[in-house]
């Protein structure tokens, strides 16, 4: 959903405005500490032409992709399997990496009960898995992609207590690590899919279940976050926004900025790990397009 009164740019002002977008479930929530820091690169751009930032807020990957495609949105801050979709649905450029309360990587931490039938994630065929929701990169995009590529196919199940055919992997959506986690100690489901840090997360996954919890795998790593932006985006806006947001982790007055807000975000240029992880995750993400979407 869009926020007022921050309205989309029209054509005759776009040349003034950055609209930065978001995805989020509860864009109330997001919109402060979005606004501090579209506020402090905008301050730092009106040598390009920019005068002021807009905020636009989508529930998903979907409608945040259509936004792009209409040029309603011109800097977007996603996943890594966020930005791979934007990129696959509406052609988004991902031109920066951005860390995350410190962290620049991460990946997915498969687990089972000890006592359950699972012991490896080849071992899924005619078994339940639990993901969080469809845009997650590590409880869902990394684990199909995984799954898949051992030649499993899979099938949505309407709940976790329905039965998968013999031969494939029955999926459900759990909507939280904590109710993945649940999930799984209660048997529900063989085999839950988290990333490492809501493994390490006690409010996400209880120590009191981990005694009964064995971890089956760890995926590679990927980048954190990614900052996109529009195929269309003026080149000299573009390289001006890169400028500012690579700057701000040596700026004292933008680290307080964003650690005051809980964003603690930092930002980098791509390497080579980074543009490879990435094409890898976006060919993964193209064949759960195909297979089971």
């Amino acid at each position: 959903m869009a926020l007022t009164p921050l309205k989309l740019a029209r054509a005759e002002d776009s040349s003034k405005a950055l609209v930065l977008g978001r995805v989020s479930d509860d864009p109330k929530a997001q919109y402060e500490p979005t606004k501090a820091l579209l506020d402090y690169v905008v301050a730092r751009m009106g040598n390009v032409g920019i005068r002021e930032g807009r905020i636009l807020m989508a529930r998903d990957a979907l409608q945040m992709a259509s936004y792009l495609r209409r040029g309603r949105v011109d800097w977007v801050a996603e996943t890594a399997g966020g930005a791979m979709l934007l990129q696959r649905r509406a052609g988004a450029e991902p031109f920066l990496i951005s860390d995350r309360n410190g962290v620049r990587r991460y990946h997915t931490v498969y687990f089972a009960r000890r006592d359950g039938d699972v012991k490896s994630i080849d071992d899924l065929r005619g078994h339940r898995i639990a993901f969080q929701n469809r845009t997650s990169t590590s409880a869902y995009f990394i684990p199909s992609m995984e799954i898949l590529d051992r030649g499993m196919p899979m099938e949505i199940l309407g709940s976790p207590f329905d039965p998968p055919v013999s031969n494939s992997v029955g999926y459900v959506f759990a909507r939280t690590e904590r109710n993945i986690a649940t999930w799984v100690h209660k048997g529900l489901v063989d085999v839950g899919a988290v990333s490492n840090l809501d493994w390490t997360n006690p409010t996400h996954v209880p120590e009191f279940f981990k005694s009964d919890f064995v971890v089956l795998r760890e995926s590679a790593e990927v980048p954190r976050g990614v900052e996109v932006v529009r195929k269309d985006l003026d080149p000299v806006v573009r390289a001006r926004l890169r400028e500012v947001l690579l700057a701000m982790k040596d700026d004292p007055a933008a680290v307080g900025l964003l650690d005051r807000f809980h964003l603690s975000m930092r930002f980098y240029d791509l390497d080579e790990r980074d543009r490879r992880d990435l094409k890898r995750l976006r060919k993964g993400i193209a064949t759960i397009g195909v297979e089971i979407e």
